[in-house]
């Protein structure tokens, strides 16, 4: 039975210690000058509905040095949805390639592509859920604390998709997690209330000041999304409380970290001075897509053979 990667919430803790485990390994891999062709001979699907720099390069990157290749495909190759359904692109690729990896606006096309695609489904980010950058997100604090549990994640700004999948992480992992948003502008309900149901830390509120106060990181993105440009003059004026910038930090722990997923909008969500400062982990955060995703696609394509998923600390690295 084929696995897909289209939301944390459908992980265990297991797996994400697992997926966790191995990313270190691949970056230690690539640091000392290992290869790693764990997928040679595979091939990746990239379909891209959105532009990106961080989600391209990663995962095309990341096919290569994992020994496979990778194809791009813009909207104007497939017009998914127009020239071609949804359901008739997921089986074509399906006798062509081994993997799709899709960037998409609505989230029904992740799970559409899913259901009629016979190999695995990586969703690159929806309007819904962006797993793949809060599972790298959640790697880059892991390797600065040594561990997620206990710390406290602060979010401030728009209950996004982001935020979304950071609230699924939060069900699954042992760290709490606090939103501070303007009104109307909360995380998607229901995953709010599956989450919560599973234990999940979750604070929501429109205090900047609670969600930050005693945070170990402090997280933003942008206040428009792509999308969503019509609505930029509006969402400026209602987001501009929610600025993170030196007075903000101040409310966190001393030592806290800034994140954000990328691109920003300089001036808008953040300062300069904390986006460029010590404190900030963003090329962390960039460079730990690459080793967050090649983990993922090589459990999802040697799920079979375990010995591919060693940690790093109990197998010997691949030699050239």
């Amino acid at each position: 039975m084929k696995r897909d990667f289209i939301s944390l919430a459908d992980l265990t803790r297991e797996q994400f210690e697992h997926l966790f485990a191995f990313a270190a390994r691949l970056k230690a891999d690539r640091k000392d000058g290992w290869p790693h062709p764990f997928l040679a001979g595979k091939t990746l699907a990239m379909i891209f509905e959105k532009p990106s720099l961080r989600t391209r390069v990663t995962f095309e990157a990341g096919m290569v040095q994992l020994g496979g290749y990778a194809v791009y495909l813009s909207p104007q190759d497939i017009g998914m949805g127009s020239r071609e359904s949804v359901a008739d692109v997921a089986r074509n690729l399906s006798r062509w390639v081994d993997l799709i990896m899709v960037r998409t606006f609505s989230h029904a096309v992740v799970l559409e592509l899913a259901r009629h695609a016979t190999i695995p489904v990586i969703n690159g980010l929806s309007d819904l859920l962006h797993p793949c950058q809060v599972l790298a997100d959640c790697f880059t604090l892991l390797e600065q604390y040594g561990r997620l549990d206990g710390l406290k994640i602060a979010f401030v700004g728009d209950g996004n998709n982001v935020a979304n999948s950071w609230i699924n992480a939060a069900s699954r992992l042992p760290f709490s997690f606090a939103l501070a948003c303007p009104p109307g502008y909360e995380p998607d309900a229901d995953i709010l209330a599956r989450a919560r149901q599973r234990g999940a830390r979750v604070t929501i509120t429109h205090s900047v000041e609670e969600a930050v106060r005693g945070a170990d990181a402090v997280y933003t993105d942008v206040w428009v999304s792509m999308g969503q440009e019509q609505e930029r003059a509006r969402r400026r004026e209602v987001f501009r409380p929610y600025q993170v910038n030196a007075a903000v930090m101040a409310m966190a722990k001393p030592r806290a970290f800034v994140m954000h997923c990328l691109p920003a909008h300089r001036g808008e969500e953040i300062t300069d001075d904390v986006l460029d400062g010590p404190q900030s982990l963003v090329l962390e955060q960039a460079e730990n897509r690459l080793h967050v995703q090649k983990a993922i696609m090589v459990w999802l394509l040697r799920q079979r053979r375990k010995s591919d998923m060693t940690p790093p600390e109990a197998a010997e690295p691949p030699r050239p």
